[in-house]
């Protein structure tokens, strides 16, 4: 299954902000009018699917490790003690992406707002120069009197 079919919990709203269903917007991302929002937003919603995955995976293995019908025989605390730190790293890796994905998609305009152009200025720099008028420094006694010759 590729990663476009898979759901996403942000797929609603992703299909609200750019107008289009998630295998539409796929398909627009596609082409060469793709704006790099809309193409970011379906990288990061691809990485977050498929930790989404994970997470669904890591917990229905824990699930039926510890179904009541289970032989309690059966039961292993390092096995456990491994799918919690799986399961760990599965969600930290969910909320960076959901993450990422939220500060993008709030860092655009609101639907139907066209967007303007950035304007680049170019910035004056001003430096201070030592002064023509300023004293010299101050020379050491017989420094001036001695004269080097080759």
């Amino acid at each position: 299954m590729s990663v476009s079919d898979k759901p996403c919990t942000q797929d609603g709203r992703l299909g609200e902000i750019f107008g289009a269903p998630v295998a539409e917007l796929y398909a627009t991302a596609a082409s060469p009018s793709a704006t790099a929002a809309l193409t970011r937003a379906l990288e990061l919603r691809s990485f977050l699917a498929l930790a989404e995955e994970q997470v669904a995976l890591i917990r229905d293995r824990v699930h039926e490790a510890m179904a009541p019908a289970r032989d309690m025989d059966e039961l292993s605390a390092d096995d456990l003690r491994m799918d919690a730190q799986w399961l760990k790293a599965a969600l930290d890796a969910r909320d960076g992406y959901r993450a990422a994905l939220d500060g993008l998609l709030r860092s655009m305009p609101p639907p139907g707002q066209p967007t303007r152009p950035v304007r680049m200025t170019q910035q004056t720099i001003t430096t201070t120069l030592p002064s023509a008028t300023a004293a010299p420094a101050p020379q050491r006694a017989g420094a001036a009197a001695r004269v080097r010759r080759p």
